[in-house]
């Protein structure tokens, strides 16, 4: 169980070319250049306190507008997780965190259940935090789900400003996936009464 757990994702469209790189077992290093700035701090927050080591380059049709580059590499950071946890044997398959982000408190829930599905409850205010549509947390959120395969509940709980609530909930979904793909020594096999996730 030394070995880390590590994937690599490439995907290009006509919209985005995305390269992605995913460790479990890191430290927080994170490398993130998607051309949106908010997004990048939002996306090392999540290295940092996930404990993930991760690195993101991408070239998007940001001309157009955010949408494509942030639901893309939602996408590419799902199916990055989805390999680099395997078959999960031996995983505690269940997560939760609180986090605090000065008068904001989100909620995470995960389950790495094999079958994807998100619920958001956020009442965020703003449009935008610098260059990024705030209607991008649900369609970055969803696309993580999706192509992970997770079972994901998500609450922000109370927020009075729209920078600290999205921090809020990144740094709670990360830190409920780190505690989701914690391995333990007391899972033995699959973690389902089916025999498979």
């Amino acid at each position: 169980m030394s070995e880390q757990r590590r994937s690599r994702i490439e995907r290009k469209t006509s919209e985005t070319a995305i390269e992605l790189e995913l460790n479990l077992d890191g430290s927080g290093q994170a490398k993130v250049a998607t051309g949106i700035g908010f997004f990048d701090h939002m996306l090392t927050a999540f290295a940092r306190h996930g404990l993930f080591d991760l690195t993101v380059s991408c070239d998007g049709d940001l001309d157009v507008d955010a949408h494509h580059t942030v639901e893309d590499i939602g996408i590419c950071l799902g199916m990055a997780l989805a390999e680099a946890v395997g078959d999960k044997a031996g995983l505690e398959r269940f997560g939760y965190s609180y986090v605090p982000m000065d008068e904001a408190m989100a909620r995470s829930v995960v389950d790495l259940s094999g079958r994807s599905f998100l619920v958001l409850q956020a009442g965020f205010v703003d449009e935008m935090v610098g260059e990024f549509p705030v209607a991008m947390v649900q369609e970055f959120l969803r696309a993580v789900s999706d192509h992970g395969r997770i079972n994901l509940h998500v609450d922000l709980l109370r927020s009075g400003n729209d920078h600290h609530g999205i921090e809020a909930i990144y740094k709670s979904v990360a830190r409920a996936l780190s505690a989701a793909v914690t391995r333990s020594d007391r899972v033995q096999g699959i973690p389902s009464t089916k025999g498979s996730l």
